[in-house]
């Protein structure tokens, strides 16, 4: 198995340390949810771990035996690990095939993804294939989760990736993550909404001012949703789906 393993993770960015003794364990075909309020450091844990952050990491982040902690990102890819960002960083200059194209790579030895078994999984985008631009948010959505997949990865971190999608959209987002765990793929997920969390999610950490301060089984909705209450201070959005 190629677990990603993070251990006590410190990272400093321009003098403040922003996140602070981080441990958490994905395995293979399990879902791991972060979650946390706006600013307790969620976007700057996962861009350490891809190696894009601007500041500076220590601890140990590996996947299998394999510390990457000072690995550049196109080892950590090459390793298995893919990453989904919040902004999904579409280019519209680019038609869908050539996103695909683009980020595809042979040499990770996770599942493999032909663009055949991308369509399937993403019909819609087979239709808009040779589209520049003009796709909707929930298409970009789904094309920077293919994008991802074209690596062949063992791991998908994804960043907040229900953030401005319709209800709808939000439930197609989920039966792709729920497909890919199917598959044997882990999932790291970074969120706010708990409930959406859940359903992905077989553990849960919670995120607060940089600390993990929370862990625990997903399916405890009680002890999960306290933890979330109690850190974001408020349930509003945790309470229903977008």
């Amino acid at each position: 198995m190629s677990d990603l393993t993070v251990t006590d993770l410190d990272v400093t960015v321009n003098g403040a340390h922003i996140v602070q003794g981080a441990s958490l364990r994905v395995a293979q075909g399990r879902g791991v949810a972060v979650l946390g309020p706006n600013g307790a450091g969620k976007t700057t844990l996962v861009r350490a771990l891809m190696g894009l952050g601007a500041g500076v990491a220590t601890g140990r982040i590996a996947v299998g035996a394999t510390d990457l902690i000072d690995r550049p990102a196109w080892e950590r890819v090459d390793s298995g690990l893919a990453y989904v960002p919040q902004s999904r960083r579409i280019f519209p200059s680019l038609t869908v095939d050539e996103h695909l194209t683009v980020a595809a790579r042979n040499n990770s030895d996770g599942p493999r993804w032909s663009r055949e078994d991308i369509f399937r999984l993403f019909p819609n985008l087979e239709t808009r294939r040779a589209v520049r631009g003009g796709l909707s948010g929930g298409e970009q959505q789904m094309l920077a989760i293919a994008r991802a997949l074209v690596s062949n990865p063992r791991l998908i971190i994804l960043d907040e990736p229900t953030e401005g999608l319709s209800p709808a959209m939000v439930r197609r987002v989920m039966e792709v993550l729920q497909e890919l765990k199917r598959r044997g793929i882990g999932i790291l997920l970074i969120e706010q909404d708990h409930r959406f969390a859940a359903e992905i999610a077989d553990e849960i950490y919670v995120l607060q001012a940089g600390r993990i301060v929370f862990h625990g089984d997903a399916a405890d909705e009680t002890k999960t949703r306290q933890a979330v209450e109690a850190t974001f201070g408020f349930g509003s959005r945790n309470d229903t789906h977008r």
